[in-house]
């Protein structure tokens, strides 16, 4: 029977959520266009409550353009950052994130090969790219994890990690061939791979929504069997751990999570690497508390990324994509370095 474990303190959630709250409100009212924070929250009580406003052009931009894409940002950073934290318990490797399973590089190449070919769906704008992409990364999983259970039959850790290294190198050159041959429909992809979620709608925030909902429930179910994994799979297993249903439990609510976030804003790399990694030195290792704290991170983090997209070089938007790296990269070389002068 695994131990019980002291969860997030309700005081900690209250902070987290006004945080979010915060930086979600200033990231709503600043932009090419500044919008006073009084005309964004009349707007948007006005609208919630259904009243007639008179916001003019304040507010269409603050509800048709700037809600729904903060919204977006919001849930695609607070579910890649869980999955990475997740991950990263689970196969107790600092490293672990979407990409080391393959995932990601699985759904960007099934969302890749729609935009291609020109597939769509009737009625539902980018519809073909996003179905393709949550097929492709639950096609990824279930292939790496054949491939894995044929090689090793008690699914260890670094046989999961090798296939899905190698899996991501032949995705990102069938990706490669792809662009080769794609003519005028290169730009698009290419601004697509550098992550995006300029033109986000209320309809993709529903479906990231009910996305984390679902499956971050998933992850948030197993924080106990994560704390048994930090002392590894065999005393996991000693202690009441279903081990490899946890695995799978994991390693697909993971990835159905990842599918859909590709599926709506690209590739955007470093966010369940970096995040993770800074929770941990805030709250600690318990799954209990870093769980949370990584969702609620990840979302306050990558507001403040596509806010910089958005105003670095107004009027060009930048790639959020091309944001994260940059600052995960730097943030990430500072905290091992950190680590290992402490260590």
């Amino acid at each position: 029977m695994v131990t019980r474990t002291r969860g997030f303190p309700l005081y900690a959630y209250a902070l987290l959520t006004a945080a979010t709250l915060a930086v979600a409100l200033l990231c709503v009212c600043v932009g090419s266009v500044t919008v006073p924070l009084g005309e964004t929250l009349s707007s948007i009580w006005k609208t919630l409550a259904g009243q007639p406003s008179d916001g003019g052009a304040g507010k269409a931009i603050i509800m048709q353009v700037r809600l729904p894409r903060v919204l977006c940002v919001a849930l695609t950073g607070a579910s890649l950052s869980l999955c990475g934290a997740a991950m990263q318990g689970l196969l107790r490797n600092p490293l672990a994130d979407g990409s080391t399973l393959g995932v990601s590089s699985g759904a960007s190449l099934g969302a890749i090969l729609a935009i291609a070919l020109g597939m769509t769906i009737p009625g539902i704008h980018y519809g073909a790219s996003m179905f393709m992409a949550m097929v492709f990364a639950f096609a990824s999983l279930v292939l790496i994890l054949s491939l894995a259970y044929r090689l090793d039959h008690t699914l260890a850790t670094n046989t999961i990690i090798l296939i899905g290294v190698v899996f991501t190198m032949f995705a990102h050159s069938i990706i490669s061939l792809i662009i080769t041959f794609s003519g005028d429909k290169v730009k698009s992809i290419m601004f697509w791979t550098m992550g995006s979620l300029s033109g986000s709608n209320y309809r993709d925030a529903a479906m990231l929504l009910v996305a984390l909902a679902v499956f971050g429930a998933m992850l948030m179910g197993s924080t106990r069997a994560l704390n048994a994994f930090a002392i590894g799979e065999d005393n996991a297993r000693q202690v009441g751990v279903e081990v490899r249903r946890v695995k799978l439990v994991v390693l697909v609510a993971s990835s159905a999570l990842i599918g859909v976030c590709v599926s709506v804003g690209g590739t955007i790399g470093f966010v369940g690497l970096v995040i993770p990694h800074i929770m941990r030195m805030v709250v600690g290792p318990n799954h209990a508390r870093l769980l949370p704290a990584s969702l609620f991170g990840g979302a306050i983090f990558l507001m403040v990324m596509d806010l910089l997209a958005r105003v670095v070089l107004s009027p060009i938007e930048l790639p959020i994509g091309v944001i994260t790296s940059l600052t995960g990269a730097v943030v990430f070389v500072y905290i091992f370095h950190t680590t290992r002068k402490a260590a």
